[in-house]
């Protein structure tokens, strides 16, 4: 986001508290300093979690083994104490020990109501979704109660344009939900929106232009320049492919697999978007 005074004075910032979820590891690097660099920009808190695999069980009868963990956790922790006091950043730290380390950044999430959790994406672009975004990552974004950007390590910043992916299947307050906090997204940094939906064949262009035109007239009332695209083939080829094609930097879609109502699950394309993009990823909870 760009600093404050890019902001219209009348609009009411859309987040108050970021989360920033990092194991201080080589993946979490873009991760680190997306949330560094969105902080200072927007000058919100920012509450670090660290989470540590822990078996109570194990460690009470070896509680060396907790020693070295904290150790080296304090350890990891230094540079990013060091990059935030260079960039004037304030830390809250919070380190949480449990067996499954996605359950201890869920929980905390819940714990700061927070309305951002900012994470890395594990690996290489490639098609193996699962394995690239890593399992820690694929269930924190399917349990968390915020939203959830996920970092590529290489991505900064978006500067350009921010693309929101509707799908038309979706009841209209689903897709008007998703459309509006894009929108803010985009009127808080001062850039365009990109509307972006996707048709299986050519024969469904038409009947979705009307939606379309009412999508882009939506964020248009809410004082953003948009505008709106409908696509033909797979979904997520199409999604990426407009990225490229309107240099969108950030890309701005839902999570929820529509499939399993019955509990949480990150939906396959959200899962590809992720694996696949060399940019920032914001998947909204909704």
């Amino acid at each position: 986001m760009e600093s404050p005074n890019t902001e219209s004075p009348n609009t009411e910032s859309l987040f108050t508290r970021l989360l920033l979820a990092t194991e201080c590891s080589d993946f979490d690097v873009g991760a680190q300093k997306m949330a560094l660099a969105l902080t200072q920009r927007c000058q919100l808190p920012l509450t670090v979690i660290l989470p540590i695999i822990s078996n109570p069980e194990f460690e009470a009868i070896a509680p060396q083994i907790a020693a070295k963990a904290d150790a080296e956790a304090a350890q990891k922790l230094t540079q990013l104490r060091r990059q935030a006091h260079e960039a004037h950043v304030t830390l809250e730290v919070v380190v949480r020990r449990g067996e499954e380390p996605y359950r201890e950044i869920v929980e905390e999430a819940n714990a700061q109501a927070c309305e951002m959790l900012i994470i890395r994406r594990r690996g290489k672009r490639g098609f193996l979704a699962n394995l690239l975004i890593g399992e820690m990552v694929t269930k924190v974004v399917a349990h968390a109660p915020c939203h959830v950007l996920i970092v590529p390590n290489e991505s900064t910043v978006w500067k350009q344009r921010i693309l929101v992916a509707l799908d038309s299947a979706e009841a209209p307050q689903d897709s008007g939900q998703t459309l509006r906090t894009a929108s803010r997204i985009a009127l808080q940094c001062g850039l365009p929106l990109h509307i972006v939906s996707v048709v299986a064949v050519e024969s469904l262009r038409i009947s979705l232009q009307a939606r379309m035109d009412q999508w882009v007239m939506q964020a248009v009332a809410m004082g953003v320049v948009a505008q709106g695209e409908i696509c033909v083939g797979k979904t997520y080829p199409q999604i990426l492919l407009a990225r490229e094609t309107s240099h969108s930097d950030l890309i701005v879609l839902n999570s929820r697999s529509k499939h399993h109502a019955t509990r949480p699950i990150l939906g396959s394309i959200a899962q590809k978007v992720i694996a696949l993009s060399d940019f920032p990823v914001l998947v909204l909870h909704t």
